[in-house]
């Protein structure tokens, strides 16, 4: 009896604990602690130590792929996400991505020397402020000292409520900036050896303030309609600032291009971009995978394809989407409307589900302009999964899926009314589930016969007569249809 007992709780828990963590406990222990203690392994021998060496290196590949990244694309806080907020009554933003925004304006646009200026002393506290009014009001205390950059990039931001106010206001704070800009760079030629100190880091916050600025006017010209110039803003600041890739302004070269359909130049950035030594993204990834299902898809057909095989340009296709769908399994989903898109986050996960919401929600319109491009997809992308059985174990193309991903993403979207894309779905093996409901319906029964022996014996025996019954049915209709003489030498038999 106390074995039933132990049987039944110990597959209770193991079922808890692969809900729980994924793997399951038995296994877990016997390989985190038996296998060294039966000496399965060797940490003197070469293969083994390269071995770690490598599992040391996909660890460290794992928490840079869990780096949070600021969205390229992020919208206006002012003009889109509050104006969100005040029509359907939902914060688009959660307290942790906000959060991580007022962490990078202090990173950007403050620097030790702030306290020697009176304008800049009161925006490195603005900065700092959890009270949208407060960073408001703040703001305009500075700028009734002086005209102060970051100042009016905060009212842009974050009080204007059109894209044609946050214009405005960003064309005064690049007025202001690229006044600063250029007396940063004046002392630091021609200043003493203690203005040149201070010079240097006002140097790299005066360059943060006017990239930024740049950057965000670029985007209220794309917003407004006004593509071209947009374009032709990005390409000047990239060739005036070429090292400062933190920005990934590229990206938004790339949503521009695409939307003056010229993918000539869209595939010259990507030649650019799309390199094995720098670090990739959705963007890259999938606007790869639309160039090349634009030369085919449009004449592309499953039962076609199914009978006279793929051709070149076709398999470059579907292996496009295959790299791009192992990089980010989350975007299909919404590219193809099988999830509903909601407003993208200021930051995103690579690989993860943000990220597969802030690439859709701006280029799912580029998709549906390239006639077939979706309905490729559509027949294409599961495939990926065939390739990659154990994405959390070994990758293809890229490293192994990180598994840091759902808990990341989870931080950083409005889980309240969006359900968060999860990738590898956590399931349950049968042989789990069926050995658990055996082992319990198992023990219950022990549990049932030793309390009740009686009742049970009884309860038995019914049940066997009620299993049986239609056996015994089936002979009694045998043996009055068969003859007697014929049955009598069936049962000698």
């Amino acid at each position: 009896m106390n074995d039933f007992l132990s049987v039944f709780f110990s597959q209770i828990f193991e079922w808890w604990y692969f809900r729980k963590y994924g793997t399951s406990f038995i296994e877990q222990v016997s390989v985190s602690h038996l296998r060294p203690l039966l000496g399965g392994v060797d940490s003197s021998s070469p293969n083994n130590s390269n071995t770690s060496n490598g599992e040391a290196d996909s660890s460290r590949q794992s928490v840079s792929e869990c780096k949070v990244w600021r969205n390229p694309l992020n919208l206006f806080r002012g003009a889109e996400y509050n104006r969100y907020t005040w029509v359907t009554g939902r914060e688009p933003l959660t307290y942790y991505d906000m959060n991580l925004s007022a962490q990078d304006h202090q990173t950007f646009f403050t620097c030790d020397s702030d306290h020697l200026r009176p304008a800049d002393a009161i925006m490195q506290k603005a900065w700092r402020e959890r009270n949208p009014q407060a960073r408001i009001s703040a703001a305009h205390e500075a700028l009734e000292l002086e005209d102060c950059a970051t100042a009016y990039i905060l009212l842009a931001e974050e009080e204007a409520t059109t894209i044609v106010e946050a214009e405005r206001l960003f064309k005064q704070a690049l007025k202001a900036g690229e006044g600063c800009y250029r007396r940063s760079q004046q002392l630091q030629h021609h200043g003493t050896q203690y203005e040149t100190q201070h010079s240097k880091r006002d140097l790299i916050e005066d360059t943060n303030v006017l990239v930024y600025i740049k950057r965000r006017l670029a985007m209220c010209s794309r917003k407004l309609g006004r593509t071209r110039e947009a374009v032709k803003m990005m390409r000047d600041l990239m060739k005036e600032f070429p090292l400062l890739s933190m920005f990934n302004i590229h990206e938004n070269l790339l949503e521009s291009l695409l939307e003056l359909q010229n993918y000539a130049d869209v595939q010259a950035v990507l030649a650019k971009y799309d390199d094995i030594s720098l670090p990739k993204s959705a963007t890259i990834c999938y606007t790869a995978a639309l160039l090349k299902a634009r030369a085919v898809s449009d004449k592309f057909s499953p039962e076609a394809a199914s009978r006279r095989g793929l051709s070149t340009a076709e398999m470059n296709a579907v292996e496009a989407i295959h790299r791009a769908v192992e990089f980010n399994p989350h975007v299909p989903k919404y590219l193809l409307e099988m999830k509903s898109l909601i407003l993208p986050p200021e930051h995103i996960l690579k690989r993860g589900d943000s990220e597969a919401i802030a690439y859709a929600f701006f280029h799912l319109q580029h998709w549906k302009r390239v006639e077939g491009a979706l309905n490729l997809l559509h027949c294409t992308w599961e495939g990926t999964f065939r390739m990659i059985p154990y994405p959390l174990e070994k990758g293809h193309l890229f490293y192994p899926y990180p598994i840091c991903t759902e808990t990341a993403d989870r931080e950083l979207l409005p889980t309240v009314f969006h359900e968060v894309s999860v990738y590898p779905k956590k399931e349950l093996p049968f042989f789990i589930l069926f050995t658990a409901g055996l082992c319990s319906f198992t023990a219950m029964l022990a549990l049932l016969t030793h309390q009740f022996p009686e009742l049970m014996g009884v309860f038995a025996k019914a049940f066997l007569s009620t299993l049986f019954a239609p056996l015994n049915f089936i002979m009694e209709k045998v043996e009055s249809i068969l003859p007697s003489s014929l049955w009598h030498q069936l049962t000698r038999i």
